[in-house]
């Protein structure tokens, strides 16, 4: 068994609203992931093609202006697969590194009409292995995007360790990690638009109940970055540089952070890891192991 390896979490910025060109730019960091001797890369939340922050901002009330900025989410979501998937794939295979994506996905099973917040794990050999839908969006997140389920709440197997993701705030719900680390999770990936020093501290804590790593990868967003034919934009405080600042972070099964916070910048941070910590983290407390009481508690995931 293969225990060490070097992960990474991408924390860069999407061309806003542009799935084409935001790809583009997610293939370069693969292939820059990949020839640094990267074996897992996360991108942030909602990478493709960018937070809609302006939930937080337009009153709805406002409905012309939050159906307009809607139609532009939906015509720059992907689907899967598509030709962005594929290309996504291709630069996985290419750059033999596994990639978790977030994205703006399109409810293609239904009316193609209704957004999910979800995750895309691609192997190393450029195949999809599957996807997680977002449980429960957050606040102004429900005027966007549509509820998962259980059918989602999963790990896959890779070549550098057991992968599993939960979507910003799904981290706080103890059921959802308890269901992460039931099926395996060495890998946690926990890509957040949260970069707050309480998210910080969550992360740590974590990584040490699971007895894992953890990649928490968060975009980092400038007004800049927003062009100004976008008239939300006007919303924020005069004097506002930066909506996001990032604090992308890589931790360890003990809670200790191996790379990062990044703050302010673009870039991606990398650590070598073994997993064999995980073991050793599970000598003393085995959350679904020595550790649990199934005698006393019962546990259980809708897969329907």
């Amino acid at each position: 068994m293969i225990h060490k390896t070097k992960i990474a979490a991408a924390q860069l910025t999407p061309v806003y609203l542009n799935k084409e060109k935001t790809v583009e730019k997610a293939c370069n960091a693969i292939q820059e992931a990949g020839n640094n001797g990267a074996k897992v890369i996360v991108f942030p939340e909602a990478f493709i093609s960018g937070y809609p922050d302006w939930v937080w901002l337009i009153p709805n009330s406002k409905g012309a202006e939050l159906n307009e900025l809607y139609v532009k989410l939906v015509d720059n979501a992907v689907s899967i697969p598509d030709n962005a998937t594929d290309k996504l794939c291709k630069a996985a295979k290419s750059a033999s590194i596994n990639v978790v994506m977030g994205m703006h996905e399109r409810n293609t099973e239904k009316s193609n009409a209704s957004l999910y917040n979800s995750l895309l794990f691609i192997s190393d050999e450029g195949t999809i292995l599957g996807k997680h839908r977002k449980l429960i969006p957050t606040g102004g997140e429900r005027l966007i995007w549509a509820q998962g389920d259980g059918t989602t709440l999963q790990s896959y197997h890779t070549s550098a360790g057991k992968i599993g993701g939960l979507i910003c705030w799904e981290n706080f719900m103890p059921l959802a990690r308890n269901a992460m680390y039931e099926s395996g999770t060495q890998i946690l990936v926990s890509p957040t638009w949260d970069k707050s020093p309480n998210w910080l501290q969550s992360m740590q804590h974590i990584a040490r109940e699971g007895g894992l790593f953890v990649i928490s990868s968060c975009m980092a967003l400038n007004m800049n970055d927003i062009p100004d034919s976008y008239e939300f934009k006007k919303l924020y405080p005069e004097g506002r540089e930066w909506i996001n600042d990032g604090n992308s972070v890589i931790i360890a099964p003990n809670g200790k952070v191996l790379a990062g916070p990044l703050e302010e910048e673009e870039g991606i941070i990398y650590a070598d890891i073994d997993l064999g910590q995980i073991i050793a983290a599970k000598r003393m407390f085995d959350v679904v192991g020595h550790y649990a009481r199934p005698d006393v508690f019962t546990f259980g995931v809708k897969k329907r």
